[in-house]
């Protein structure tokens, strides 16, 4: 069982009264969730990047297309079938075949091993699995020798009047872990097959400056329950829509967001008696991988750019300049794993925790992004609740883990609003962020 980090505030700060009434909470938080899953459809599956800071505990990302799954603790293996079956039972009862369409990353091997993993749970939740390529020149079965010795086969996609197929084979679901950064594919568009996630929930069209807004509104109404200060877990943010990092446009924009998260920072800082400076993260409303991102203290620091950090934030995933960043409060990570800055990733099927790791940067300090080469992951066990947390109590170890699930399922319930909030209509149009030759 792997065992829990410490934060470097230990447990007497205001961090353990947050757990305390998460868990003393449990019954009343269980019966607001319950009644949310009864109103609205989670995302077929989610990752939430967490931040710890002891008096913030908060979602910095919410991925839904998420690329870890060789990273979850074995043991919880279980978890994912069982949470994969109610997924698919809810859209096609009656499935037994699912296409599964990867990134375009066939030289990652990390993330191959993400989609072996992904399979893996897929068949063992009685599907049948091909992985069909979205890339052109796969035109014949491919196959992939992993590191840990397995193997991926890699089929072109047949797309039959409104169902893709493969060679024969007619799935019942769509199901991508493929983030359509690049933008929406035609042999996409207008199928009769169930998709998921839904096509509008891909980076062309989602933006983390909705998500945050929605999450703002579900953690409102989360905090009433608790009784808590909303902003214990909820980061401030800000969108900047007019920037151009190569022609130095919009830096005033992004300098006024800067400052004013910070006045607003520095208010709740006070007002708690923390002594940290506040920072904020600058990153692209839309893309993962952790490209895009700056740390900053002083709005001057975003104005004269150099050329090295414009070409760092002009262009993200799959070469797509950025001109719209979220301005983001930064969250400390006080918890460590081997002496180095770790965070949370809480991962999602359907509306059922299943597991997570640590994201570890021994490189990387307590106000940086750990998303970022050099990073290593450390799997997480989900041990169960621990009700009332004891320092002096070897059997009771200090239990953050059911703290983390909730938060990440808040982030989940605001992902699940957000997609109902976006037109599906307009998922066959390309993002006002695609470059002009991919529309």
């Amino acid at each position: 069982m792997t065992t829990v980090p410490h934060l470097t505030t230990a447990l007497t700060g205001p961090l353990l009264e947050l757990e305390r009434s998460i868990l003393k909470g449990m019954p009343d938080i269980e019966h607001w969730f319950r009644n949310q899953w009864q109103a609205h459809t989670a995302p077929f599956y989610a990752s939430v990047d967490l931040r710890n800071s002891g008096f913030k505990l908060a979602p910095v990302d919410t991925n839904l297309y998420p690329g870890g799954f060789n990273n979850l603790n074995p043991e919880f293996s279980a978890l994912c079938v069982q949470a994969t079956m109610a997924a698919v039972e809810k859209v096609c009862p009656d499935a037994r075949g699912v296409l599964l369409i990867p990134e375009n990353h066939t030289r990652n091997t990390f993330y191959l091993q993400n989609v072996a993993a992904l399979q893996k749970i897929l068949r063992h939740a009685g599907m049948i699995v091909r992985i069909g390529t979205l890339l052109p020149e796969v035109t014949a079965p491919a196959d992939i020798v992993l590191p840990d010795g397995g193997k991926l086969t890699l089929e072109p996609i047949e797309r039959h009047g409104n169902r893709l197929t493969i060679d024969g084979f007619d799935p019942c679901v769509v199901l991508l872990n493929n983030d359509l950064s690049s933008g929406l594919p035609d042999i996409l568009k207008n199928l009769e097959q169930t998709v998921l996630p839904p096509l509008h929930a891909g980076w062309y069209m989602r933006r983390k400056s909705n998500h945050f807004g929605v999450y703002k509104e579900v953690a409102t109404d989360f905090a009433k329950v608790l009784g808590i200060d909303p902003w214990s877990i909820n980061p401030y943010f800000e969108k900047c829509g007019k920037i151009n990092f190569h022609e130095r446009k919009g830096e005033e924009c992004l300098e006024g967001y800067v400052s004013e998260i910070l006045t607003d920072i520095r208010a709740k800082y006070a007002e708690y008696g923390i002594k940290q400076e506040p920072f904020v993260i600058v990153k692209a409303d839309a893309g993962t991988y952790g490209m895009g991102i700056m740390t900053v203290k002083d709005p001057a620091e975003v104005r004269g750019l150099n050329r090295k950090q414009r070409n760092k934030m002009a262009v993200v995933k799959e070469g797509l300049e950025v001109h719209e960043v979220l301005v983001q409060e930064g969250v400390y990570s006080f918890e460590t794993v081997n002496d180095a800055v770790a965070e949370p990733v809480v991962y999602m099927i359907d509306h059922f925790v299943v597991g997570g790791f640590y994201r570890v940067h021994s490189s990387r300090g307590q106000d940086q992004s750990l998303n970022a080469p050099g990073m290593q992951f450390v799997p997480l066990a989900f041990e169960k609740p621990c009700y009332s947390p004891d320092p002096d109590d070897p059997a009771c170890p200090p239990n953050r883990f059911y703290a983390y699930g909730v938060i990440a399922r808040l982030a989940l319930v605001a992902a699940a609003l957000e997609l109902e909030r976006t037109t599906p209509v307009a998922a066959a149009k390309p993002g006002p962020h695609l470059r002009a030759a991919e529309i």
